[in-house]
């Protein structure tokens, strides 16, 4: 969360800027954008949260931190008005829905030589090409950042060599374009580039107009002909740094964030679902399990009841100038305690899906981590090397 100011240790403002070109064998001209997300922090997050966002509506409910488990439920709209125009009347169809199992992997945080910590990530399937065979792609579904981003055929690094890459020669449906989407020339000396910059990594890529899809066109959603596709923007990845996408399974990632965080609009995915496809609730819903053994999923035009512990309820973002799904928080507890730092209600917090730990300012961290520690049986102390704090139970 963020006291009295914006976000501490962020740039204060997200919006992209073209600098001086960078030359590469062929010359190229270089636009920049620095993004935040992926952020490796020094200590695992114990929250249990249920939250309703909207982009001018949005209300955070109830947050408790415990146990190393996450109950999430997260919906994002665009607007009141159009939410309102399109949500479905009693008697009318059902609104289309797209939703996408994710999956969860887990990566070690080392320190010498010992787990101190896990990332996670939680991804799904994607399908990029208008005609069939697509390209299929796991990407995250990250609130925290803008565009499409996949890894390129030109990439040649042992990074993008452990993914999937996306092959411009194999899509017909594929259109070479500068940031601004003006069509680039056969014989052009030069391209726009972007460097994207993640809480420990960066991205350097180059420009397409292509058909996304959702799915990897096996589910139900391509049974009943509903993909779920969009002309979008995609940004194909030409170096991609060790850290973290190496240690990832994921291929890319699907920003979901607001504008602000991207080039332009017709980079984001969201944006151009509820542009293309008004019969579309301009929402999405993402909900993790409770459990490694449960189906956490994403959908897109609304959120599935069954998995929401409550009603919706919606409240402003704060400072959505900047981009992100960031709301004001009222109070945070752990158990029973009342974190001082956030009692006056004037902290705010970005919900980032891209990110798995909590992260908090420098000066709440030790406190707030001498109150999520964990009581470890005596009986354990001589095997304390074994200990994997997943398997403690947090304080109720």
């Amino acid at each position: 969360w963020a006291q009295q100011s914006p976000i501490p240790n962020y740039p204060p403002s997200r919006s992209p800027s073209v600098v001086a070109p960078r030359r590469r064998p062929r010359a190229r001209r270089f636009a920049r954008l620095r993004l935040h997300s992926l952020a490796p922090l020094p200590f695992p997050p114990c929250p249990q949260i249920t939250r309703a966002i909207h982009r001018s509506t949005m209300a955070a409910a109830h947050a408790t931190m415990h146990q190393i488990c996450i109950l999430f439920l997260l919906v994002c709209a665009i607007s009141s008005q159009d939410s309102a125009a399109r949500s479905p009347q009693s008697g009318d169809a059902p609104a289309t829905q797209f939703s996408i199992p994710l999956q969860k992997q887990y990566v070690p945080v080392q320190k010498g030589g010992k787990v101190v910590a896990y990332k996670t990530a939680y991804f799904g399937s994607l399908q990029v090409g208008g005609e069939e065979p697509r390209q299929t792609f796991t990407v995250v579904f990250d609130t925290g950042s803008g565009h499409l981003i996949l890894p390129s055929t030109s990439c040649r690094s042992e990074t993008c060599g452990r993914h999937r890459r996306y092959s411009r020669a194999a899509s017909p449906s594929a259109v070479d374009i500068e940031y601004d989407g003006t069509l680039i020339s056969p014989d052009a000396a030069e391209r726009d580039q972007v460097s994207i910059a993640f809480g420990t990594g960066q991205v350097l890529g180059e420009f397409v107009r292509e058909v996304v899809c959702l799915g990897d066109g096996e589910g139900a959603e391509a049974k009943s002909g509903e993909r779920g596709c969009v002309n979008l923007r995609v940004v194909l990845a030409t170096e991609m740094t060790e850290d973290p996408f190496g240690l990832f399974a994921f291929d890319g990632v699907l920003g979901l964030g607001l504008d602000a965080l991207t080039l332009a609009p017709q980079f984001s995915f969201f944006a151009q679902m509820a542009e293309q496809h008004p019969a579309v609730q301009p929402r999405f819903a993402v909900y993790l399990a409770r459990n490694d053994g449960g189906e956490s999923r994403i959908t897109f035009g609304g959120h599935e009841e069954l998995l929401a512990s409550s009603e919706l309820e919606w409240a402003p973002v704060a400072m959505k100038e900047l981009g992100y799904w960031q709301v004001k928080i009222k109070s945070v507890r752990v158990g029973s305690t009342v974190v001082e730092d956030c009692a006056d209600g004037s902290c705010r917090a970005i919900l980032d899906t891209g990110t798995s730990l909590l992260g908090v300012p420098r000066q709440s961290a030790r406190s707030l981590h001498k109150m999520l520690a964990r009581q470890v049986a005596p009986e354990r102390y001589d095997d304390a090397a074994s200990i994997d704090c997943r398997t403690v139970a947090g304080r109720r």
